[in-house]
């Protein structure tokens, strides 16, 4: 074994330590940037570095499991993202399709879509629908997949779904904004029934939210890795989990 392997194997087997007993969260959000920065380093070119993104998430929910996260919510293609060009969200959404077959050979996994299905190819739009509609064998971990999301339009859909139930059970809207309340908006999320994201990790340097888990993240607790998403290291993951479980969480108090 090279130093550098020997070297690198000690500092995980000692982060792993530090983190034996500790807290660990129930729900990580993840955002993958920083996939065309990675290929253009290498002069590659761009649908390389999304693959060897979507190549990082499973080794990433591997990861996960081994260490006893329940949720993953990993935001793989924003409402913003459609706006590139025709050539890159071809190549994009069938590296995506693939990653979701992928999820479907592991029958540990059960997922969840998050998204607009309608702004994405009906290949696409039909893998999520049968992805989640699959029950898993014995679930290990659970995968909300956000593709074509945008945290604003969640909250949007989520008000709209909430007044056409309200009309459906003869609800009076001047009594439900009377009395509504973030429980009412909260069971209509694309994340309905689960817990909010407890640590949320963002790769490639960049420090903003850009528009992720918008509602969910209000007492999430943040860490910014510089590493590119192609590049992110067990090491790295390690390093933000040591980082959360010092952190103290107030929710506001």
């Amino acid at each position: 074994m090279e130093l550098g392997g020997f070297l690198y194997g000690f500092y995980e087997r000692r982060l792993l330590r530090e983190l034996a007993g500790g807290r660990i969260p129930k729900h990580i959000g993840v955002m993958v940037d920083g996939n065309r920065r990675w290929a253009k380093q290498f002069n590659a070119p761009t649908s390389q570095g999304h693959q060897a993104g979507a190549d990082k998430i499973h080794e990433f929910l591997g990861w996960c499991q081994e260490l006893g996260v329940k949720v993953v919510t990993l935001y793989m293609l924003s409402t913003d993202n459609m706006s590139r060009s025709t050539e890159e969200l071809d190549l994009l959404m069938g590296i995506i399709a693939n990653t979701l077959d992928r999820l479907d050979d592991d029958a540990n996994i059960s997922v969840n879509a998050m998204g607009a299905p309608e702004l994405l190819p009906d290949y696409l739009a039909e893998r999520l629908t049968k992805l989640t509609a699959r029950t898993p064998v014995q679930e290990k971990i659970h995968v909300n997949v956000a593709v074509g999301y945008g945290g604003r339009r969640e909250i949007v859909d989520a008000v709209r779904e909430l007044l056409h139930d309200a009309v459906a059970k003869g609800t009076d809207i001047s009594a439900l904004a009377d009395n509504l309340t973030v429980d009412d908006i909260s069971r209509f999320l694309y994340t309905r029934g689960q817990p909010d994201p407890d640590l949320v990790i963002r790769t490639s340097g960049e420090q903003r939210l850009s528009g992720f888990l918008m509602w969910q993240s209000a007492y999430s607790e943040f860490y910014f890795c510089e590493a590119l998403w192609p590049a992110f290291r067990k090491v790295d993951f390690l390093r933000a989990l040591r980082d959360y479980a010092g952190r103290q969480r107030r929710f506001g108090t």
